[in-house]
């Protein structure tokens, strides 16, 4: 499965939103998973959308037919677009599907790890994160992929923002220690993004 992630910054929320609107065309297309996405609930100009393909050979079709026109917007309603292609790699929880619906927010983390500790970093996400992530309250299912570069994506869904709190900064701080995320990684970001459910296509 291919997981796309675009990051942008809003300058027409109305022409923006309407975009996404616009995007049920692309349940017709071959090796279509599902799409949705939100604004982040730290900088609210801040636009993500998660979308799904089946595989690479899929999303290049779709790309090569339309540039994808279905899922940009308006032109000129956003600026500094930032996409980025994930290649899955395995669940954070059992049984990933690209289901929206069920979800309030999403929670997204981009890490650059080291050449050299690119193994120890999965083997730390499965071994260490995804335990914690899966047994935490309102935590419903979550993905983890992996780009070019040694770059990674960590998308997990949640049943509210209030459930995904509990999973707490001191827990998450006592985690990264067990799992040595500051020798793994070089850089890190992240983001809550509050679901538009107007946006999911699936």
């Amino acid at each position: 499965m291919l997981v796309k992630w675009m990051r942008c910054a809003v300058v027409d929320r109305h022409g923006f939103e309407q975009g996404q609107r616009q995007g049920a065309g692309l349940l017709d297309e071959p090796g279509f998973r599902g799409q949705g996405g939100g604004w982040s609930r730290g900088r609210p100009d801040v636009a993500h959308v998660f979308a799904f393909w089946e595989n690479r050979v899929f999303y290049d079709s779709y790309m090569a037919r339309t540039g994808d026109g279905a899922t940009a917007g308006r032109p000129g309603a956003y600026r500094d677009a930032q996409v980025k292609l994930f290649e899955y790699r395995f669940d954070v929880k059992t049984g990933f599907e690209p289901e929206f619906t069920d979800a309030d927010v999403v929670r997204v983390a981009h890490s650059k790890v080291r050449e050299d500790r690119v193994e120890h970093f999965a083997l730390m996400q499965q071994r260490v994160w995804n335990p914690a992530m899966a047994g935490s309250p309102g935590m419903l299912r979550g993905v983890f992929g992996e780009a070019p570069g040694h770059e990674f994506l960590v998308l997990s869904m949640w049943q509210s923002s209030a459930e995904r709190g509990k999973y707490r900064v001191q827990s998450a701080e006592r985690l990264s220690e067990r799992a040595e995320t500051e020798t793994d990684v070089l850089a890190l970001s992240g983001d809550v993004v509050q679901l538009e459910p107007s946006w999911t296509v699936a």
